[in-house]
């Protein structure tokens, strides 16, 4: 099948591959020429047979936006577009209604994989027609982890479900790795425990908390035991943060989601001002020590 890539970066370059790999006819476009097939997204519209195929694979936001407005001035009605990004699913609806217009087609679909997608696979979350999904199954096909379809792949509804689904998925993934992250943390400080990486290592196989998470933990610890040249700064990239919103709007708790979205809140605080207050309360009604900061800091 032939396909438009827009979006070479970590993961559609692979994707690329992995889809060459498989059989398919893929027509690149990135704003870098290195890699690059073709100078432009007219190019590449001029390259596609149609009804063309194209999936955009570029940062959320109004780069997203921008790339589908461009888009549905050089495709034709009866082509369709895939957003591979992780857009927020009520943007969805917006490029839906934009393409339709035009007469193209809109699919979202939520993409986990990470840089391991090349030899493992995409577990891929879509949402659209039925029409417009099984026209472009030899994709998904191509793309999706080996073995029983149900398995790393799901049309999960209509547009906007794909990415709702993918939402979802992210926020839990924020929390599982807040999980390991104590219990790893909980490991090293005890006396007892020789080697937390041993541990984490024991734990890839036979116990009911191994995951493919939990396996790169204890690949991670075993590179640099100490995470000695990794700083605990983390960013968030948007989907943690939709999910909290989106509890609160359907009314579901989600604490430990919550938690670890705030987690990596507190994770870029030098020093923290409610810990300050905290620290300043017990002196004030108890009379507890606080440490100073020194004029030097």
């Amino acid at each position: 099948m032939q396909l438009g890539l827009i979006g070479l970066g970590k993961m559609g370059f692979n994707m690329r591959e992995r889809l060459r790999g498989g059989g398919h006819e893929v027509i690149g476009y990135d704003p870098r020429p290195e890699v690059s097939d073709v100078p432009s997204l007219a190019a590449l519209a001029e390259h596609l047979t149609a009804p063309r195929v194209v999936w955009v694979m570029v940062p959320s936001g109004e780069i997203t936006r921008e790339t589908i407005e461009d888009l549905a001035e050089v495709l034709s009605s009866g082509d369709l577009v895939i957003d591979g990004g992780n857009s927020r699913y009520t943007e969805d609806a917006v490029h839906a209604k934009l393409l339709a217009d035009k007469g193209i087609g809109f699919i979202d679909a939520g993409v986990s994989g990470g840089v391991w997608g090349l030899t493992e696979g995409y577990g891929l979350m879509v949402g659209g027609s039925d029409d417009d999904v099984a026209r472009v199954m030899p994709i998904f096909e191509t793309l999706r982890p080996e073995g029983d379809l149900a398995d790393g792949f799901v049309h999960a509804g209509p547009v906007g479900a794909g990415h709702f689904a993918k939402m979802v998925h992210n926020g839990v993934e924020y929390a599982l790795m807040t999980a390991y992250g104590e219990g790893y943390e909980m490991l090293a400080a005890s006396d007892l425990i020789k080697d937390p990486q041993a541990v984490y290592q024991a734990w890839t196989n036979g116990t009911v908390v191994r995951s493919w998470l939990q396996q790169l933990l204890a690949k991670a610890l075993k590179e640099d035991p100490q995470l000695a040249d990794i700083s605990g700064y983390t960013e968030d990239s948007g989907e943690g943060r939709w999910t909290v919103e989106e509890a609160i709007r359907l009314r579901v708790p989600v604490p430990s989601i919550a938690a670890s979205l705030f987690a990596r809140f507190l994770s870029r605080q030098d020093d923290s001002p409610t810990m300050k207050a905290v620290a300043a309360l017990r002196n004030q009604f108890g009379g507890h020590a606080v440490q100073r900061v020194s004029k030097s800091g």
